[in-house]
């Protein structure tokens, strides 16, 4: 147990309960503190159907401080997005679609000439900072006849922007195991725990090899739960297989944080929890791990001198029903709640 003192934004001090000096701001009795939380992953551009939603809706309300927008706009929106996102009290980072038109249809890698080399090079170069890697979605929803070609040009516009991929995977065509052998260290599977056909599992829960390949290359795992890509059977049989949780992210927008199964990331927390992770596991996977991908490690840092950014939650004791993509319930006996944020100098309650 700690008190923190914050004066004009800056952590000034971290004492002993009882010691800190001036005016409580909130009594933390019984809740822990941890560095803001990070989705990696989210949609948060509201006027996008059915990939949409408000940015503080699915950030600080939700006890996010930073999150990452994921491919939700390509090059023609990105500026009107970078604009929107400085009004928010929530940090924003964004992924840029290597389809100029973004989620404006969920085909957008159907029609190869939608994939703009010179707009995508530009857009990186006009928003550094909040351009934080490049999202392609590699399933046969959205590639149709295209087949493996975006992630192939996907890989070059990486190469030349110097950002990392982030790749999500669902259906076939193309097989996963194809969409693996392109990945490269830093480079992002999002969904890796979905349990579509295609996934990233024997039927007796081995990992494919080509997955160990990419882990050891230095490929990053992401949960991106979202509405249709995550199985409570597959995250038990990749935690049995020893495959290491990189970072828990929601890919939430509105229809899936209001009609479940996502809901929030405190919700998806307590998944982690109900299939066995420690609550310093699962609250790593959200500060520190998220944080070292994006570049940014002092999101992560609660130290004396710096800007206080700060997520309160509780643990609490009683059933919660958690429901995963494939309509599978469970029922955990303990959940995370979250309390409220510290950001941007202001304290922030649920």
């Amino acid at each position: 147990m700690v008190d923190i003192s914050i004066c004009d934004g800056i952590i000034t001090a971290i004492t002993p309960p009882g010691q800190a000096e001036g005016e409580t701001l909130l009594d933390g009795s019984g809740l822990f503190v941890s560095s803001g939380w990070i989705d990696l992953h989210v949609h948060a551009v509201p006027e996008l159907h059915p990939y949409g939603d408000e940015i503080d809706e699915i950030g600080v309300k939700q006890g996010v401080t930073a999150l990452v927008d994921a491919g939700s706009c390509g090059a023609d929106r990105i500026g009107d997005f970078y604009t929107r996102s400085l009004e928010a009290a929530t940090q924003v980072f964004a992924l840029l679609n290597i389809s100029r038109i973004g989620l404006e249809r969920t085909d957008e890698l159907s029609q190869l000439e939608w994939i703009d080399r010179t707009k995508v090079l530009e857009a990186a170069a006009a928003y550094p900072g909040f351009i934080v890697g490049l999202k392609a979605r590699i399933s046969q929803s959205v590639v149709k006849d295209s087949g493996i070609q975006p992630l192939k040009l996907a890989r070059t516009l990486s190469e030349e922007t110097g950002l990392p991929l982030m790749v999500h995977i669902g259906s076939a065509p193309p097989a996963v195991s194809g969409v693996l052998e392109l990945l490269q260290r830093g480079d992002v599977i999002t969904h890796y725990l979905n349990g579509k056909p295609n996934n990233l599992f024997e039927e007796d829960g081995a990992p494919l090899q080509g997955l160990l390949d990419a882990v050891a290359r230095g490929v990053h795992l992401d949960v991106g739960h979202g509405t249709a890509s995550f199985s409570f059977r597959v995250a038990e049989q990749a935690k049995a297989a020893g495959i290491a949780l990189n970072t828990i992210s929601t890919d939430i927008y509105r229809g899936n944080r209001l009609n479940g199964p996502v809901y929030s990331m405190s919700n998806l927390l307590t998944k982690f929890l109900y299939l066995g992770y420690s609550l310093e596991e699962a609250i790593r996977a959200v500060t520190t791990s998220a944080a070292e991908w994006l570049g940014k490690p002092e999101l992560a840092r609660i130290r004396v001198g710096q800007q206080a950014n700060l997520t309160l939650f509780a643990l609490q004791a009683g059933e919660k029903q958690l429901t995963d993509s494939e309509g599978d319930v469970r029922a955990a006996h303990h959940y995370i709640e979250a309390k409220g944020v510290y950001v941007n100098g202001s304290l922030i309650t649920g």
